[in-house]
């Protein structure tokens, strides 16, 4: 490749990161049971230890998103612990995920139950988890709502509606300057007739009835069979609203498989997408992972998560946009469509090697875990925490 490719490469790279998720390093399972992994994260110190781990081998996730049940149960009382593990592990808090699902309470929604009292306990968490934002310096409060209905006429729709905005709206008005509110959005699970933020528009609409430091969060898992996800992105980066990204792959639904295992040309048409103005946009849109693997290790789907989005922002980067505005303009189909195409096709990883050996980075990140012995270490370490693990999340 040319100095030119690279340079373009080496700059991409240098200012790309991606947030890792804590509960990725943890014991998972689906809806049918749990599969223990001898070395999963046990501890809010081990999840910190493994996304440090990550971190150092791959140069390109310094932040860990954390969940307020899962991470910090005792809220505000767990700051300074979070505070002494990022000072220990070189790793910072990313963003505050708050649980509006698995309390016996939300049986029937959180922020859209029928019960006020019920409602009244969400949007406690949801200040809670503001606050907590605030005393750990993250900026993002993502939400996620699993909030809906399984059967015809048993909810009033357009009650849920406002109950909603409601509660976004009183989270939106304890919100610091600099923090930001991203509203995700799912069009089933575990809902299965209605979800209150089933789609982008509900919650695009929902993020401007909050205020102005809403945004919408996409997550690549949840859509339908089929649908454009880059023309989301388009539309909501035009628009300004798009606060970040779930990254992750799937074949039908919202399967949590390894980021560009089943589609890497739809997330390279996703960065193109956010590199189509000169990459200005990318520089306040958060790129997370939300995957939990059950068959995979965890440190190596973490380790080759990050290097598959690596190298597919820098296949992204290669697009010649001047040409290609022209030969858009020109309606030049095919050699549009070839230009773009082979920016995809392009093999970056030679480029990526250099980049990292330029950075005093493990040349081959995954190789290097491997070799450093940090997995059998963990195994050894946690096995017998793990063979008693019970909880489905941790």
């Amino acid at each position: 490749m040319t100095s030119a490719v690279q340079d373009l490469i080496f700059s991409a790279l240098d200012t790309f990161r991606i947030e890792l998720p804590s509960w990725g390093f943890a014991n998972t399972g689906t809806r049918f049971g749990k599969f223990v992994q001898a070395g999963a994260a046990t501890s809010i110190e081990e999840k910190f230890a493994d996304a440090g781990e990550v971190n150092r081998l791959t140069g390109a996730a310094p932040t860990v998103a954390l969940h307020v049940l899962w991470d910090l149960p005792n809220g505000v009382a767990d700051v300074s612990a979070i505070k002494a593990l990022e000072a220990k592990y070189g790793i910072k808090a990313g963003s505050i995920n708050p649980n509006l699902f698995q309390d016996q309470a939300y049986k029937f929604g959180s922020i859209a139950n029928p019960s006020a009292e019920v409602r009244e306990i969400a949007v406690s968490h949801l200040l809670e988890s503001v606050e907590l934002a605030r005393r750990l310096g993250s900026r993002d409060i993502s939400i996620w709502d699993s909030d809906g209905s399984n059967y015809p006429g048993t909810q009033s729709i357009r009650r849920r509606i406002e109950w909603t905005q409601d509660a976004l709206s009183r989270t939106h008005a304890a919100l610091a300057p600099g923090q930001r509110l991203l509203v995700e959005y799912k069009p089933f699970e575990p809902a299965f007739y209605h979800t209150d933020i089933a789609d982008w528009g509900m919650a695009l609409m929902l993020a401007y009835k909050a205020g102005p430091q809403a945004k919408v969060l996409v997550d690549t898992g949840h859509h339908y069979v089929g649908q454009n996800i880059e023309q989301i992105v388009a539309w909501l980066l035009h628009l300004n609203m798009l606060g970040g990204f779930h990254f992750n792959d799937r074949k039908y639904a919202d399967d949590d498989l390894t980021l560009g295992s089943i589609d890497p040309y739809q997330v390279f048409r996703i960065f193109h997408e956010l590199l189509s103005d000169g990459g200005s946009a990318t520089q306040e849109v958060a790129f997370m992972i939300d995957q939990s693997h059950n068959l995979k290790g965890k440190m190596e789907a973490a380790v080759q998560t990050v290097v598959t989005a690596q190298e597919l922002y820098a296949r992204a980067a290669l697009v010649d946009r001047t040409q290609l505005a022209e030969l858009q303009d020109s309606v030049n189909l095919v050699a549009a469509e070839e230009l773009f195409r082979g920016a995809f096709w392009t093999d970056v990883r030679p480029v990526v090697r250099e980049w990292r050996r330029a950075r005093n980075l493990p040349v081959d990140p995954l190789a290097e875990l491997y070799a450093s012995g940090y997995v059998e270490a963990t195994e050894a370490e946690r096995g017998k925490s793990n063979a008693g693990s019970v909880s489905r999340y941790a």
